[in-house]
């Protein structure tokens, strides 16, 4: 028998006390500065005997998670879960994140050998030579949105050129958190449009339209959010115009990168192989094997390494000792190993989303949400909170298309608005916020990559929060809002409707 929908004062406890854990455990306050009546407020709980001490130190973000998994199970039980139940709620969740997990170990081997080879160090090279400063951002995030386009892969574009544009930005003295909001735009921008996306793909499969309206009808949201994001990275750029940037610190990165390793175009083979067997239609994870394979040969064969440094530097990661602490920071990278605290946070996130889902709270509280829709900009606006929220109790970016789809399906069809409304909606939302919360398995994916906290370049990603606003925008005032008739003929899209 099916079990009835839990109350949502109930089924809110768990995210209550996944949002109290993690918020203790990223203050520390050896380094918190002082802001008003916060700072004594927290300084008299970290009085407290025993619970108090955890103030002082940042605690990694797993064992918050555990600690709001242990609550979410209690409720579950407490809603007549068994044990049995609770464990594959478990399981189930791990094994949604899994294939991405193997792609964030693959990954790591990539990025070490692409080091050891001096394919990052090339990439580094030529991109100080040839990006001014003053368009840097711009053409980091339209170098990204190419490639995540023509790949559909947003963590392939990360991984590769993602890293390569953090070695530039270093170079050019522009903050990394900067740097990594605009290849977090790009990256997003392809794995949202580009028809070869697995994410671009699932949203119409669950909406209940076709592959290519649903591009078609998110070019209306996507394009003039990257251009405001494009325009925004342009005047940050303007300001390390004009002598902004010491040349004698590139020079000496340059130099660096020159005296360590065969710099050589031909180099930037082994990258085109990757992105060529992508484009072809060859699953990510193959394709970045072979990447990772082909970065090893290219090691012996250009640097001369031997096949057990090559090895070694897949499970450890490249450490570089070069005699410039900023080279060395840029290239001391990857490996396997570099990998696994990332896992521990998707294998954590994936458990309390999992007995979330299993025990009905999600859909619970989702439903209060679905409430408040009484308009089709209401109901949009709600479609786009339910993703947000799902992204971040839920932390998964396919759980956040496809419960919020599920629900919203027939409220949308109620409604006489067509699927690919709720289609690109799921991806204006579902996609693009995924990449911004650091337990969510995108979000642990950049930060591990890129090397920058997920909420130090959450405020830079500036397609990813310009989407949603534009998508509420359209909502309200009715602009390409695609309806159907009675018999589901679809309508003409409305330039000007209010809703």
């Amino acid at each position: 028998m099916e079990r009835p929908l839990p109350k949502p004062a109930l089924a809110v406890v768990p995210v209550a006390f996944l949002v109290l854990f993690l918020g203790l455990s990223v203050i520390n306050l050896n380094n918190l500065p002082g802001i008003g009546l916060v700072t004594p407020f927290l300084k008299a709980m970290a009085a407290i005997p025993v619970i108090g001490d955890a103030l002082w130190q940042s605690i990694p973000v797993p064992i918050p998670l555990i600690g709001a998994t242990l609550v979410a199970s209690c409720v579950a039980w407490r809603l007549g879960l068994t044990w049995r139940e609770i464990e594959d709620s478990f399981s189930h969740g791990i094994m949604l994140a899994l294939g991405a997990c193997l792609i964030l170990l693959v990954i790591g081997i990539l990025i070490g050998t692409w080091v050891l080879s001096g394919i990052v160090p090339t990439m580094v090279y030529y991109g100080l030579k040839l990006i001014s400063p003053s368009v840097f951002l711009v053409a980091t995030c339209v170098i990204c949105c190419i490639v995540s386009l023509a790949s559909g892969s947003s963590w392939a574009t990360a991984g590769t050129v993602g890293v390569a544009m953090i070695g530039v930005g270093t170079g050019l003295g522009f903050p990394l958190p900067m740097v990594a909001g605009a290849i977090v735009s790009g990256a997003y921008f392809g794995d949202k449009m580009s028809p070869l996306s697995d994410t671009t793909n699932l949203a119409p499969a669950v909406a209940g339209t076709d592959l290519f309206s649903h591009v078609k009808h998110m070019v209306y949201t996507t394009m003039p959010a990257l251009v405001l994001a494009l325009a925004l990275y342009a005047v940050l750029g303007l300001r390390y115009t004009g002598g902004a940037i010491d040349p004698r610190g590139v020079n000496e990165i340059l130099g660096t990168l020159d005296a360590n390793f065969v710099i050589t175009p031909w180099l930037l083979v082994v990258p085109g192989l990757v992105f060529a067997l992508v484009i072809a239609r060859m699953p990510a994870l193959p394709a970045l094997t072979l990447g990772a394979i082909a970065g090893g040969v290219a090691a012996m064969i250009a640097q001369g390494s031997k096949l057990s440094a090559v090895l070694l530097v897949s499970n450890n990661g490249y450490t570089a000792h070069t005699g410039v602490a900023g080279v060395d920071n840029l290239l001391s990278r990857g490996g396997l190993t570099s990998m696994f605290p990332t896992l521990a946070i998707i294998f954590t996130a994936m458990c309390f989303g999992g007995v979330m889902e299993r025990s009905g709270m999600l859909e619970s509280l989702a439903s209060v949400v679905l409430r408040f829709a009484k308009s089709t900009g209401s109901l949009v606006a709600a479609t786009i909170a339910t993703c947000i929220g799902m992204n971040i109790i839920a932390p998964d970016q396919y759980l956040s298309i496809v419960v919020p789809g599920r629900m919203y399906r027939g409220a949308y069809q109620r409604a006489g608005l067509d699927a690919k409304n709720l289609s690109r909606v799921l991806e204006d939302a579902g996609t693009l916020s995924s990449p911004l919360f650091p337990w969510n398995t995108c979000g642990a994916y950049m930060t591990a990559t890129l090397g920058v906290f997920s909420f130090a370049y959450l405020p830079y990603a500036f397609l990813n929060l310009i989407c949603p606003v534009v998508s509420i925008i359209y909502g309200y005032t009715g602009w390409t809002i695609a309806r159907v008739g009675p018999a589901g003929i679809p309508q003409p899209e409305a330039a000007g409707e209010t809703a």
